[in-house]
């Protein structure tokens, strides 16, 4: 008797607990928010292209040094490639909380007078690998490293090899 009430239970257990789907992770719809940096300010909204691309717009103050923080644009699609991983182990991707690899555009105003006196970085085109994590509700950290192009102006346009590396703290609305 206990063997044909334990059989079906058996069978009926295995059939319900592998027949469950694993929750299909994504970026979230949008994410608004500041961030600070060691040279710089910036606000920023990430927009969801796909389940795992957003697009990152930002408006800000920021420079390579104290003496030309200049306000910045920014237009960065990131690829958000282990969202599904970090799932599945039980970490946090809420406020796209992953590792990313991006393009960045980044254009820096000057004025005329600063830009025919130095070599500033007008356009920086940057290929970059970064990281996003949350801390709390609503605080975030992020660290990028990456290599591109820099447009100078000075007497000539000259395109330059620029290191990137990035790090900023942050709050998510």
């Amino acid at each position: 008797m206990i063997k044909v009430f334990f059989t079906p239970l058996l069978v009926l257990s295995f059939y319900f607990g592998f027949s469950q789907k694993t929750k299909k992770v994504s970026v979230e719809k949008s994410v608004f928010g500041i961030q600070t940096g060691l040279l710089g300010i910036w606000a920023h909204n990430e927009l969801k292209l796909s389940s795992q691309i957003a697009l990152r717009s930002e408006i800000g103050f920021g420079g390579l040094n104290t003496s030309n923080i200049r306000p910045v644009l920014a237009l960065e699609p990131r690829w958000y490639y282990n969202l599904q991983k970090r799932a599945d182990k039980d970490k946090r991707v809420d406020g796209n909380s992953g590792n990313y690899i991006s393009l960045r555009a980044r254009y820096h105003f000057h004025s005329t007078e600063d830009a025919e006196k130095s070599d500033l970085y007008h356009l920086l085109t940057v290929a970059t690998w970064g990281i996003r994590r949350n801390i709390g509700k609503h605080f975030n950290y992020e660290a990028g490293i990456g290599t591109g192009f820099g447009f100078e102006k000075g007497n000539s346009r000259d395109v330059v090899t620029v290191p990137y590396v990035a790090f900023g703290i942050g709050y998510r609305f």
